[in-house]
């Protein structure tokens, strides 16, 4: 079974959020479990520079330009590039210049993504032809549409990583995208009265997924759907939406294994995890105390993460003798509150604006509950290598954080199957009742041990989404 995965980021090569992590270890667990699996993407300096191997394997003068289709490996998966530096090759993110604007032509530089995929299943490559084409988020999004412009010659599946961002542009970029003009319209890429690659991919795409079971539920109830939930409803109606929970790649997130870690530990050895705790007390300025609990966030600093309430919380969690750490940027108005806070309690509040992967490894090491109040969350990651690194997560109960974290409530540590934290509202008081509950059990260190080797024995591995991917393949073929 041959697959390509369409998408704009692959880690860690380039990443600017989750997509990134999923990509980066999702095609390989699906090539151990049987499945002929490949990538494309946008030839970015930072991509191309990773894939050494890349030879020539297609030119095509195309509605955006001329493009060379390039061939490589990057960690046993086979990847193909779309290389045309007069759209990728520029500095800044993938998707903004260095002022965090949008690129003007961004409209024609993810169209191609979209285009490229389908050509690939038409025989751009003459020697490798999928059968399934796996788009992800709006950049892909127009990889289901030109497949069906061109007769379906694939089968295609469409990832929803978050339906917040939907890659809308002007009407009048239909001329220049080289689909027909019957596809603008409600039924098709409309909304709005703008072409949306979301819709495109929503609307076209033989089977959609969200990336948690309860984020496929919550995105056809409109305080989750932005317009969309119509839609979405009618496709859950009919089975071609469902969730599928991202993974870990346990190649990188193992505190057994961490290289980036100043001690290594397992379930069996949590006492070790003492050492990164007093290491990134010191690192952090904070004062070093074992028995003050240490809360930290790994964080973009936005309202979609629920942040503004950990500033609220934040009095009552230092009152209590919590510590806390944050490593993040974004909003400026979050990120000079957490800065002021910093500054008023040094010793208990320590702050890094920006975001360093080997950092957060460390964080995630050495600190003891992880904070992921979220207004939303599709699957989140943060939570998942919280429970690898028996790190208790505290979370918001949505998406999914809601499938993957049980509260430590009596009836769950009676159960054995308490893993972390939960709150249902999104307000400060509900964040804060949640954290009182995080220091009754922190009071307990038998139970606060007993609920970490719980969290840790859980299996979140890639293997078992490679699996339901595998199936839900078999389905559509």
């Amino acid at each position: 079974m041959r697959v390509l995965h369409v998408c704009s980021e692959l880690f860690p090569l380039l990443k600017t959020g989750g997509l990134a992590d999923v990509i980066g270890a999702l095609p390989a667990a699906q090539i151990a479990c049987g499945v002929e699996a490949r990538v494309l993407l946008p030839a970015f300096p930072d991509v191309k520079r990773g894939i050494a191997d890349a030879s020539l394997v297609a030119q095509r003068e195309t509605f955006a330009g001329p493009m060379t289709l390039l061939y490589g490996h990057f960690n046993g998966v086979g990847i193909y590039l779309i290389d045309a530096p007069h759209l990728y090759e520029r500095p800044g993110s993938p998707y903004h210049d260095t002022h965090q604007h949008a690129y003007a032509d961004n409209v024609l530089r993810f169209a191609l993504l979209g285009w490229a995929g389908c050509e690939m299943a038409c025989g751009l490559d003459p020697y490798w032809r999928p059968e399934v084409v796996h788009a992800h988020d709006w950049h892909a999004g127009l990889a289901p549409a030109y497949l069906a412009a061109r007769g379906h010659p694939a089968r295609s599946v469409f990832t929803v990583h978050n339906l917040a961002y939907k890659g809308q542009f002007y009407a009048h970029h239909m001329n220049d995208i080289g689909l027909p003009w019957s596809f603008y319209n409600m039924h098709g890429l409309e909304f709005h009265g703008q072409i949306s690659f979301l819709k495109a991919g929503l609307f076209y795409a033989d089977h959609i997924t969200a990336v948690s079971p309860t984020y496929a539920r919550e995105i056809t109830q409109p305080q989750f759907g932005y317009g969309l939930e119509g839609l979405l409803s009618q496709r859950h109606r009919e089975g071609r939406l469902s969730g599928i929970l991202n993974g870990v790649d346990e190649n990188i997130w193992d505190p057994a294994h961490d290289l980036l870690l100043a001690a290594r530990y397992t379930r069996d050895t949590l006492e070790d995890k003492a050492e990164n705790k007093r290491q990134l007390q010191v690192a952090m300025g904070l004062k070093v105390n074992d028995k003050a609990p240490l809360f930290a966030v790994v964080s973009r600093l936005t309202h979609q993460k629920g942040l503004d309430l950990v500033l609220e919380a934040l009095p009552g969690l230092l009152e209590q003798g919590g510590q806390l750490v944050l490593l993040g940027a974004g909003d400026a108005v979050l990120q000079e509150g957490f800065l002021a806070a910093a500054a008023e309690h040094p010793g208990q509040v320590g702050v890094q604006i920006g975001y360093h992967e080997a950092f957060s490894h460390r964080i995630m090491g050495g600190a003891d509950v992880i904070l992921v109040p979220s207004r939303f969350e599709p699957c989140g990651l943060t939570q998942l290598y919280g429970l690898k690194y028996g790190t208790l997560p505290l979370v918001r109960r949505t998406g999914g954080l809601a499938d993957t974290v049980s509260d430590s409530s009596l009836e769950n540590l009676a159960d054995g199957v308490a893993s972390g934290f939960v709150f249902e509202d999104s307000n400060a008081w509900s964040l804060l009742r949640a954290i009182r509950r995080a220091f009754v059990l922190w009071s307990r260190p038998s139970l606060w041990r007993f609920v970490q080797r719980q969290a840790m024995s859980m299996d979140f591995s890639w293997q078992i989404a490679a699996q339901s991917y595998r199936d839900l393949y078999q389905r559509l073929l």
